[in-house]
């Protein structure tokens, strides 16, 4: 394969960068244009020599040289671009949430199968290797009959976090706070593992923060397969811990804390996970190359016409469960997703 594929990015906010430097680190792969509305701080930097700026993400789309779209704007603005992107026959990677609501996620999917174009968004988490030892593990039986699943996420974000942006939680641009912004990856994982929810009990609150969305959120979920599950999401536990993921089975346990495993079906592990990656004080604190990975099997998804492991189905499966316990909240009952 000669020509590169080419990337274009649409927003260029603090994750863009981890695109621009999961992309560029692929053989096969390039970006060669990228779109915000502030063009000023993009031809400012470094990383962006020779790659193409547009102010408005028409060009972007319509531009013969970009291949795929990579959609990096606010949580609540995927779906415009990426209905454009597919409408113009263009790959389309979404940071996540798809969306923020199951309606808007819906069209996204919608759109890119009615245009034969690829559709992945980013979970990185999903290819760490320790996480995928935990699913390998899983998937063989080992654990036995899975009975109980966690997902913990009790992260800090100080109030500069969300004065600082125009759309950080605030509900039409993120949707919610907590849990669909910090805490998605984490209950991506336990969906993943844990199969099809069955039924949502959650409550959410704003206790430490001047915003609309939620900086605590806890709930309780029944699994298809009877299994039981908790949800502990927030950005209001000073300082800050790691988040932890929990799988129990009849047979033994597996948990994950900072993407690494702590423990196994033999015990603790003894591993330091002071050295793994937290975003739990810090949301730049997460390094690039797990983006790195799931790109590379995009590029491979386009390149041998294969789907996407975290494709459009995938990736609403959070959004739907996040979107039910907010329900759930709301209106005060258990809500059933099927």
């Amino acid at each position: 394969m000669n020509k590169k594929i080419g990337f274009g990015i649409i927003g260029f906010g603090s994750i863009a960068g981890h695109h621009l430097k999961a992309i560029n680190d692929l053989e096969q792969a390039e970006v060669v244009a990228v779109s915000a509305r502030n063009t000023s701080k993009l031809a400012e930097n470094k990383n962006l020599e020779g790659v193409k700026i547009y102010s408005d993400y028409d060009q972007l789309i319509n531009d013969p040289e970009v291949d795929v779209v990579s959609i990096c704007t606010p949580s609540g603005f995927h779906l415009e671009p990426a209905i454009q992107a597919a409408q113009a026959g263009k790959h389309v990677i979404v940071e996540k949430p798809l969306e923020i609501d199951i309606e808007r996620s819906k069209e996204i999917i919608a759109a890119c199968e009615k245009h034969n174009v690829k559709l992945a968004c980013v979970f990185q988490n999903r290819y760490s290797e320790d996480y995928m030892k935990l699913r390998k593990t899983v998937d063989r039986g080992d654990l036995g009959k899975l009975v109980l699943g966690n997902a913990y996420i009790k992260w800090f974000r100080g109030q500069e976090y969300y004065d600082t942006s125009d759309w950080k939680g605030v509900l039409s641009g993120d949707g919610g706070a907590a849990l669909i912004n910090q805490s998605i990856h984490t209950i991506d994982l336990l969906l993943e593992v844990m199969g099809p929810v069955k039924s949502v009990r959650g409550k959410i609150t704003t206790l430490t923060h001047n915003i609309e969305g939620e900086d605590l959120g806890v709930a309780i979920l029944e699994f298809e397969s009877g299994a039981l599950g908790t949800i502990e999401g927030s950005t209001s536990i000073r300082a800050g811990f790691p988040e932890k993921l929990e799988i129990h089975g009849e047979r033994g346990s597996m948990i994950l804390e900072k993407g690494e495993l702590v423990h196994n079906l033999n015990g603790m592990v003894l591993k330091d996970t002071n050295g793994g990656e937290s975003g739990a004080s810090d949301p730049m604190a997460i390094d690039y190359k797990l983006h790195s990975a799931q790109f590379k099997e995009f590029v491979d998804n386009i390149i041998n016409d294969t789907e996407p492991r975290v494709n459009g189905n995938e990736a609403i499966k959070s959004v739907e469960v996040i979107n039910a316990i907010y329900k759930s909240s709301r209106e005060n009952k258990v809500v059933y997703l099927s």
